[in-house]
């Protein structure tokens, strides 16, 4: 059995190259990043996206692609080929590490013709309030994936496997369009009124057809690539219930326990509790939250009280479903969500997640390799705070977090683990001494 304490690092940044090779880089770092204590890679989405070999893979395009076929203008993904993919993750699991790849099911981007539909325009900032009457819209609804050929999957979207769009091309204009007979998912985030539109062509998950084909996908899809789980993305804006139904059919299906952390982006960590009831907590969550406060502290000059640090967080209500993180691909510099945490807070924000015993932390590519696209070196101290993780964090905490400025922590180690232990000690002040 292996005691190591499990540790997430997030493979991928937004401003990674066209010709990264990530796939590749991957399988050769294999062996370093376990050394280094990581147990697990986040994967980035490793389907064709609209933009082909430029697309991050948020923008999906064709599940079934995994860089195989002549699409959106290259065969491979940003990242490389099925090939190379299906090699990544072998390299991984010869080196013990768990594979999450990053999975995208809210919408697709990028169609191959339209279609003339019935719609009728909400209000962006509320849906809820229907704006004119109901008009025909040329939406970019149908997927062929001609390229593909109907290998693997001869399922073609058409307009009525969606609820609606943000692009009429007749009148060449944007907003929320909702189409004839469909409704917003009652069961999502009440930002806007009703989040279920997020972007793209928003997928209708309570059309059966579309759920047959879901679960079509997911058992070919972990079949294929032998995953260990999955990252969830945009979960505030899908139907509540799909994620306790479908995670459900694929554990039983593969019949193995998979791993899941899903992206619900809230600083309410009420949002976050109460999606974990609405799936039975059968996943943990990023803990957002946390995150925020973080950056609250990094920003604060000192202001913002070290000792209250984690309430209000996934990890102080339900530690046992809280993926911790300080960074990620949408909260760097230059993203819609950017709230990147300044270097000097790095290494107290690292050891809060990784030398303590609530939470499974994930480590963000940019902050262990850097960030050229805006000249961010790795981040202090980070490899230092793995090895202890991996090394020196087990056993009993005790907390001294009683003072606005200057809080710490001690492990007393275990027997699984000669030599481990630890104190750490945290100042976003001038410093000072400290007890423990």
């Amino acid at each position: 059995m292996n005691s190591q304490n499990p540790t997430i690092m997030q493979y991928f940044e937004w401003y990674l190259p066209d010709d990264c090779a990530l796939w590749n880089q991957a399988a050769a770092e294999a062996g370093a990043l376990a050394r280094a204590g990581v147990t697990a890679l986040w994967l980035p989405p490793a389907y064709k996206g609209a933009g082909g070999a430029h697309d991050v893979g948020y923008a999906v395009y064709d599940l079934y692609d995994l860089g195989e076929f002549d699409q959106k203008g290259s065969v491979r993904t940003k990242y490389g080929t099925r090939q190379e993919y299906l090699a990544c993750i072998e390299a991984l699991h010869a080196q013990g590490l768990c594979v999450y790849p990053d999975v995208v099911l809210n919408h697709h981007i990028g169609a191959d013709a339209s279609e003339l539909v019935p719609a009728s325009s909400d209000d962006p900032e509320n849906r809820n309030i229907q704006i004119g009457s109901e008009r025909v819209i040329r939406a970019w609804t149908r997927f062929d994936f001609v390229g593909r050929g109907g290998k693997y999957s001869n399922f073609t979207w058409n307009w009525a496997h969606f609820a609606g769009v943000d692009w009429d091309d007749t009148k060449k204009a944007g907003g929320v369009y909702k189409f004839h007979g469909k409704h917003w998912d009652a069961e999502v985030d009440s930002e806007r009124g009703n989040f279920d539109y997020l972007m793209g062509a928003d997928v209708d998950f309570t059309n059966p057809q579309v759920l047959e084909e879901l679960e079509r996908w997911g058992q070919w899809y972990l079949q294929t690539t032998k995953a260990d789980g999955m990252r969830l993305d945009a979960l505030k804006h899908i139907r509540y219930g799909f994620y306790q139904q479908y995670l459900g059919m694929l554990r039983s299906t593969c019949r193995r326990d998979l791993f899941a952390v899903g992206e619900y982006w809230s600083r309410d960590v009420h949002a976050l509790e109460h999606y974990l009831d609405c799936v039975s907590h059968n996943m943990r969550l990023f803990d957002v939250p946390l995150h925020f406060a973080f950056y609250e502290a990094a920003t604060a000059n000192g202001q913002r009280d070290m000792a209250r640090l984690f309430e209000g967080t996934l990890t102080a209500a339900q530690g046992d479903y809280a993926v911790t993180f300080v960074d990620n691909h949408d909260t760097q510099i230059g993203q819609a969500l950017e709230s990147f945490v300044p270097a000097w807070f790095k290494p107290l924000a690292y050891a809060l997640i990784l030398l303590r015993k609530e939470g499974v932390p994930c480590v963000f590519y940019g902050d262990y390799y850097g960030i050229p696209h805006d000249n961010i070196p790795p981040a202090p101290h980070l490899k230092a705070l793995l090895w202890a993780r991996m090394h020196v964090a087990y056993g009993f905490q005790h907390d001294y977090f009683d003072h606005a400025n200057i809080v710490g922590w001690t492990r007393e180690g275990d027997d699984m683990h000669p030599s481990s232990g630890l104190a750490a000690v945290l100042s976003d002040g001038p410093g000072g001494s400290k007890r423990m």
